[in-house]
């Protein structure tokens, strides 16, 4: 069977929906998304931290100076991912039925942080969740500077995402 379309005309890449091409070069754009039903949506995240020998020890029995990490970091967490749509500029303002910042240690020096989202909208919850993440990995950074500037960030990424037309995702392992 032939490919319908020529490979002069098929596409490079995939439409981005947030660019919208236009005379000269492309614009940033909104998508509109108010034809769509609101549906249920989920996504979480995570973030890993790496710490210098023995500082997450101490940061995770309270020995930081700003005190114990994991009750402030959950808050601004959450808080921020409620926030996203004034972080990323094109993100649509999600009304969230449920956020959770959850913290596992998974290593002797490595922490992992968790962010689960949820709702009932239009449009996905995956930079809720992305959002919500960074700034608590972000905070337990500075919680922690004290005792160590040598803390990484080492990875921060979409674990998984269900609903809406595009369906469900799961990172492979």
């Amino acid at each position: 069977m032939s490919d319908p379309i020529p490979p002069a005309r098929r596409p490079l890449a995939p439409v981005l929906s947030h660019v919208q091409a236009g005379p000269g070069s492309p614009s940033a754009r909104m998508v509109d998304v108010g034809a769509k039903p609101a549906s249920p949506r989920t996504a979480r995240a995570c973030a890993r931290l790496r710490f210098p020998s023995g500082v997450l020890a101490r940061a995770l029995a309270g020995q930081g100076p700003k005190g114990p990490i994991e009750e402030v970091a959950r808050v601004a967490g959450i808080l921020a991912a409620k926030r996203t749509a004034e972080w990323i500029p094109m993100c649509h303002s999600v009304p969230l039925d449920h956020v959770e910042i959850a913290f596992a240690r998974v290593g002797e020096d490595l922490l992992e942080l968790h962010c689960s989202a949820s709702c009932q909208a239009r449009t996905g919850v995956e930079m809720e969740a992305l959002v919500g993440v960074s700034a608590a990995a972000l905070t337990v950074y500075d919680m922690c500077k004290a005792l160590s500037k040598g803390i990484v960030i080492e990875r921060l990424e979409l674990v998984e995402k269900t609903g809406g037309a595009s369906g469900d995702w799961r990172r492979e392992s």
